[in-house]
């Protein structure tokens, strides 16, 4: 068990994943330590071995007082410090050292570690919505089918080495053979029956390739504050197909096309038949069926001042 000195209202956790920054636990906590320290804050750094330690320390740290969380990782650990302070006034800084960075990318975050602890210790905090699924919070996405299966398909060797890239090369791979198969999604009173290959369930929705100049918004009406779900159904018929609707979503153009269905709920129940891998904020979990909702303004961020 980490063993915390007495913290008080303006001493900052920093949550270090070990597995970021390429596997040097030891440099990165000295990067992060030069740079909190220039920012002349009290500061702990606890680096964890599990995600269920991890969570644990969160949660201590949210109970003791500490000013802020500042997680250190990819989305998976951000996703998890945001879980460990969901519904506490504490707040989650991020430090971006994963292979996709997405809610650095959603939130306006640096990439760069020092202006990224600047905003962990000067920014603003943001009350933004939080998914659920049973006892497990989401801040960015979860999904079924092909989403999931790339990120199934994309190891920690194949991140290690090509980056970003990774994710393209499982996900070409996971395109080729997709296949479409039968769901069935009830968003709130709404109940449809689809053939899709993929289903995605948003809170915040902006994708980004890392260092490529690529976004997209992944349905039309995402945000993290309006107490909502989006539901976004791909049902491509082959490959062209994917690449079009890829291509529509890139330039906003939602409307129009009945292989993409867009729909916006407090509560989402998805069952495939057969079942199919499910993701939440980028970690695998499991298979269908899912069943979200939002937890309105649950989560705290800190982001960027406005000028």
């Amino acid at each position: 068990m980490v063993d915390f000195p007495a913290p008080d209202s303006e001493r900052y956790m920093v949550l270090v994943n070990p597995r970021a920054a390429g596997g040097q636990p030891a440099a990165l906590r000295r990067r992060i330590g030069g740079a909190m320290a220039a920012r002349g804050v009290p500061f702990d750094i606890i680096e964890t071995s599990t995600p269920e330690e991890a969570l644990t320390v969160v949660r201590t740290a949210a109970l003791r007082g500490y000013r802020a969380v500042v997680a250190a990782g990819g989305d998976g650990t951000i996703a998890l410090a945001l879980r460990g302070t969901a519904g506490t006034t504490t707040p989650v800084g991020i430090l971006p050292f994963g292979t996709g960075n997405q809610l650095a990318l959603n939130f306006g975050i640096p990439l760069s570690l020092e202006e990224a602890v600047r905003v962990a210790v000067e920014g603003a905090t943001e009350r933004i919505d939080l998914g659920r699924i049973g006892d497990e919070r989401f801040a960015l996405i979860a999904g079924a089918g092909l989403d999931a299966s790339v990120m199934a398909e994309t190891t920690s060797e194949m991140k290690s080495r090509l980056g970003v890239l990774a994710y393209f090369y499982a996900g070409l791979k996971s395109v080729v053979t997709a296949k479409p198969i039968s769901y069935r999604i009830v968003a709130d009173d709404q109940e449809i029956e689809v053939q899709a290959v993929m289903v995605l369930l948003a809170n915040a929705g902006l994708l980004g390739a890392g260092s490529l100049p690529m976004e997209v918004q992944v349905a039309p009406k995402t945000s993290f504050q309006d107490g909502l779900l989006d539901v976004a159904v791909f049902a491509p018929r082959h490959l062209p197909d994917m690449a079009a609707m890829l291509w529509k979503v890139a330039l906003k153009r939602y409307t129009g096309d009945d292989r993409m269905i867009f729909l916006q709920a407090r509560k989402v129940l998805v069952e495939s038949d057969p079942p199919v891998a499910a993701q939440v904020d980028g970690e695998p979990r499991g298979v269908t069926p899912i069943e979200a909702e939002i937890d309105p303004l649950a989560g705290r961020i800190l982001v960027p001042r406005n000028a």
